[in-house]
């Protein structure tokens, strides 16, 4: 299944390490960040799951519940899990679905025929999804290269920013920097529409300061 960007996610019920999980009813009115790993006891994996764990005030204060996948089953994650405790520093806190029989996999086109951790593995890749269960975001990294969830914070800011206000975030933006007013927005409206005020760079590139700050 190739899913895109404001396609609705997948519904699923599927066994995790902390029961059974009904996808739609457990992200309920929440965003969610769903994040695939390869298998149980890999090492790159065992170190963002520990990082997710660390950060799971800055999720809460964004209403975002963290979800993970491994092929493994549930048994399998509950031993992980005082690994990943061990070694990492931190108390795993959010589910990991045990995804053996590879359906959540197969619904979100995480198997990759071709890619280097094999076609029977779960390639490593992040799903984010609104309240309205519209994916949002779909990103695949290399089984060598570690994720980024500050990144991925950084992009639920913009998300949740640009949902509610007529603007964009350029390049390298981070909460309270400037935004880039939409083009669809006349010059002369956007001054009334945001009163910190308008820099025209040129006729298509509009600058304000971010607007709920």
């Amino acid at each position: 299944m190739s899913l895109r960007l404001g396609d609705v996610a997948p519904d699923f019920t599927q066994d995790s390490s902390e029961g059974t999980i009904n996808f739609h009813e457990w992200a309920g009115d929440s965003w969610v960040i769903l994040f695939s790993h390869p298998a149980d006891y890999t090492p790159v994996c065992t170190t963002e799951l520990g990082l997710v764990a660390k950060l799971k005030s800055e999720f809460d204060k964004r209403n975002v519940k963290p979800i993970a996948l491994s092929v493994d089953s549930a048994e399998s994650h509950k031993g992980w899990i005082g690994d990943i405790n061990e070694t990492q520093g931190s108390a795993v806190n959010y589910p990991i679905l045990a995804d053996a029989d590879k359906k959540v996999s197969e619904l979100y086109g995480m198997i990759h025929p071709n890619s280097s951790t094999g076609n029977t593995l779960t390639v490593r890749s992040v799903f984010i999804i609104d309240p309205s269960k519209k994916l949002r975001l779909t990103l695949t990294y290399p089984a060598s290269t570690g994720r980024n969830f500050d990144e991925l914070l950084r992009v639920i800011d913009s998300l949740q920013l640009t949902d509610h206000y007529s603007v964009a975030t350029p390049g390298n933006w981070t909460d309270g920097g400037d935004c880039v007013v939409v083009p669809s927005i006349p010059t002369e409206e956007a001054r009334q529409k945001f009163p910190k005020g308008i820099t025209e760079v040129k006729p298509y590139l509009r600058m304000t300061p971010q607007p709920n700050k």
